[in-house]
């Protein structure tokens, strides 16, 4: 585990991306878009790292301003939803030791929210399948502004738990998601936990297993406890 970066005050509250870190879908999902959904909708070779922890919707944005597209906007989301439908309701599995984790977290009085660029209606099919219950769940769908890289998310997020930003950990598995977690003022932890080799070091720290993180949370927040 990397030393921590910045010394601030520690962290109340804590703000989980979905998409590989609660839950292992990274994998699954540069398979599913460079072998399947890529294909379909650009001619040339893309790779899942030029847009890993982008909305989907933004995804095709980006595609369509930087290759030849194939496919409608509207074609392009009936693809991914159709994907995300199995993808999430029968391939995934949860994070090793989560729930102990929210439990504890939890017993120490610390708010949690989810913060994913994932749609609700994905999240709620992790939600229902593993039982999982978080004081705040936000989409990228909630903000009349950019996803990730960009900081809204997570300042929207902070804001409905009645926090600053500033005052809040940020768990992100992303360079996209590290980098809005870091401009927003979280104290950023990077947890790559994806299939690509990627640059997290802009994070207050960096860890590499479920219990590294359960580690560095828990020793965060019992300092405000």
């Amino acid at each position: 585990m990397d030393g921590t970066k910045t010394n601030r005050e520690p962290p109340n509250a804590v703000l989980f991306d979905m998409d590989g870190v609660i839950v292992n879908s990274e994998d699954f999902w540069v398979e599913l878009e460079e072998e399947t959904i890529f294909p379909k909708v650009v001619e040339e070779d893309v790779t899942a790292d030029e847009i890993t922890g982008m909305n989907y919707r933004e995804i095709y944005d980006y595609l369509d301003s930087e290759y030849q597209t194939t496919a409608t906007k509207e074609e392009f989301i009936a693809i991914y939803d159709e994907a995300a439908k199995q993808l999430y309701g029968e391939h995934v599995s949860l994070m090793d030791g989560f729930h102990d984790l929210l439990a504890d977290l939890r017993e120490n009085g610390t708010e949690i929210a989810l913060v994913s660029s994932s749609p609700h209606h994905w999240i709620d099919i992790v939600l229902d399948r593993f039982d999982l219950k978080f004081s705040e769940v936000v989409s990228a769908e909630d903000i009349n502004a950019p996803g990730k890289p960009e900081p809204a998310i997570f300042e929207h997020a902070a804001g409905l738990l009645g926090k600053h930003a500033d005052e809040c950990a940020a768990v992100e598995d992303s360079e996209n998601g590290v980098e809005s977690a870091v401009r927003a003022g979280t104290y950023c932890i990077g947890y790559p936990n994806g299939a690509k080799e990627l640059d997290l070091s802009s994070a207050d720290v960096v860890v590499s297993s479920p219990e590294e993180l359960r580690e560095e949370l828990i020793s965060k927040v019992a300092e405000t406890a």
